[in-house]
Parts: structure tokens; sequence; C-alpha cells
């Protein structure tokens, strides 16, 4: 009788270090293992490798048992999301794991409740700005993007907004009081990126393919810098 193959686990580990409360995730497949939040206060290399090895203790892997390393790269913070595609980086070339960046605002867009068919997700970009991109469900169940994301004036794109639509994400933080009734919006557990949907839209990513190289993985800024923006052309 000949032996079933059975495919192998993939054990992921995820990061999400894009906002205000990052978290880093470990999955076999999709399926979620443990998820550990990271001090809100203090963001730093100091305190992202510890919560990694706690969570690989938590979940009995040693490093060399992750075989993709997943990571929020934006829009979001210059700083966080640094620190989080190095890490990444540096991890997956450590251990010889792939790698692949998830882009944050689609990891917003799929922590929607299910009733939501369609919703627009925003992160803050300061100075009255924000990214914005617009999210349709699939028949799979899954937010997929429907146009590309803008940097724009919050002011404008509520006046293009068609009434009733959905809006999510960080980007309500100090909004979510001003914002005109004809919109709706999620509760706001569901704004802040976890890293536990970063790891679940890898699995289904790498799955289908998707790879990216250790050596040319970048962040997705919204804008440059405030230094960039004041050196000289």
């Amino acid at each position: 009788m000949p032996l079933a193959l059975v495919a192998a686990v993939l054990n992921i580990l995820a990061l999400e270090t894009s906002g205000i409360a990052g978290s880093v995730a470990a999955l076999a497949d999709d399926r979620l293992l443990a998820e550990i939040a990271l001090p809100s206060e203090k963001r730093s290399a100091q305190t992202l490798a510890p919560a990694i090895r706690q969570l690989l203790d938590s979940v009995a892997w040693q490093p060399s048992e992750v075989r993709l390393v997943a990571v929020s790269i934006g829009p979001g913070s210059f700083t966080g999301l640094r620190l989080g595609v190095t890490t990444a980086k540096v991890f997956a070339y450590a251990v010889k794991a792939d790698v692949l960046g998830v882009d944050t605002l689609e990891t917003i867009a799929n922590q929607a409740p299910s009733a939501v068919d369609q919703v627009t997700a925003l992160i803050d970009a300061q100075r009255g700005d924000v990214v914005a991109r617009l999210f349709l469900r699939h028949p799979d169940g899954w937010f997929l993007p429907g146009g590309p994301p803008r940097l724009v004036s919050l002011a404008r794109l509520l006046d293009e907004l068609p009434s009733g639509m959905v809006l999510t994400g960080p980007g309500l933080q100090r909004r979510a009081g001003q914002l005109p009734a004809k919109f709706l919006t999620t509760q706001p557990h569901y704004w802040q990126p976890r890293a536990s949907t970063v790891g679940r839209l890898a699995a289904r990513q790498y799955a289908a393919g998707r790879r990216h190289d250790v050596w040319t993985l970048l962040p997705q800024y919204a804008r440059p810098s405030a230094a960039e923006e004041k050196r000289p052309q």
C-alpha cells in the first residue's frame, strides 16, 4: 500500500511594527499559535528581539524551524517599518528562511468584520494627510485592493468617498468623532494592524507563489521623511 504524502507545515514568524501597537505572532500555515503585543512606549531592537525569543519559546520552536518570516512593510511609521523590515531580513537570512512583505493597508482591511463587503483603510500620514486605499471582499472572503493607495488630505478624501463607505484603520484614531454622519466606521479594536493578520495573509500569498528577496525587500513609506524632504536636490 503506497504511503500518503503529507505536506510539511509552514512555520511562520510574523512581525507588525508599522504603528503604535506592534506585535509578533507564530503561525502554523494560517493557524495562529501565539501572539505577543510589543510595548507601545518603547519600540526598539531591544524590545523586539526579546519578544521574538519569548514567542518562539512559547511555541517550542528553535529559530531554525521558522520557514517564512512575514513582515508588515507599510505604509506606516518610518522608525517602526525600518525596525521590522530589517529584523525580518536579518532573521530570515540567519536561519535560511524565506521572507515576505505584506501591505499594511491590506492587513488592516482584512481585519474588518465579515459583514463588510467594501472598506477604505486609512493610515495617518501627518500634516492633515492620510494614506487611503479601497478594498473589496472577494468570494473567498479575503479583501483585495480595489484601487491604488493614495496620499491625500483627509478633507479631500471625505469629499470624494461615497455615502455609506466603511472606514477603518489607525488614521481614524484622532478623527472618528469628526467624521460626517454619512460614513460608517469599524470598531476601534479593528483599527490597528496585527501580526496574526500579517501571518495569515502571508500564508495565503506564499501558497500562491509570492516571495521577496531578502536583499531587496524595502519598507513602503507614504512620503519621504522630513529630513529627506529638506535635503538639497
